[in-house]
């Protein structure tokens, strides 16, 4: 998964810097693993703006500004707000185009409605372009870090291409 990932960093990051785009990245789930493989590659400078890692409710209404209404309608682990999450970032970084990632990567946090592996990446742009995909990663709590990564990844790569 690793090799997969580092793979796909450097297709990202080149059509980052060929689009003169600048990136920046709310991550939840993933605790910034997403963040450390950005700043893996050399020169990501040039295109990555910053991330927030806003791990608790708390963090994502006042660093973020994720609406209250949002967190106790929706919960944390939502396309609302983990689109939110992504205009938070944007707007704090001012970057052209911002990911985010909320989920339950376990082996806790369950509910009957929300599953461990239940990750929802969500992007943002600078023409108000707003995507949020929902995906359900098997796996350790590792595992479903990296799976959720490396779909950030491939949204991102989607999106640029």
């Amino acid at each position: 998964m690793k090799t997969k990932i580092n793979q796909i960093n450097k297709k990202v990051a080149s059509l980052l810097k060929a689009n003169n785009s600048t990136l920046s990245i709310a991550e939840s789930c993933t605790g910034g693993l997403f963040s450390d493989y950005i700043t893996n590659v050399s020169g990501a400078s040039r295109y990555f703006s910053g991330s927030v890692v806003s791990y608790s409710n708390d963090s994502k209404e006042n660093i973020l500004k994720v609406p209250k209404k949002l967190l106790k309608n929706y919960g944390a682990v939502s396309s609302e707000v983990g689109l939110a999450m992504a205009a938070g970032a944007k707007k704090i970084f001012l970057s052209n185009i911002a990911v985010s990632v909320t989920g339950i990567a376990g082996p806790k946090g369950e509910t009957k409605t929300k599953p461990i592996g239940l990750v929802y990446i969500s992007l943002i742009d600078k023409n108000g372009i707003k995507l949020s995909k929902r995906f359900y990663f098997k796996g350790s709590r590792n595992t479903i870090k990296l799976k959720a990564v490396y779909e950030m990844f491939c949204v991102l790569y989607d999106y640029l291409k």
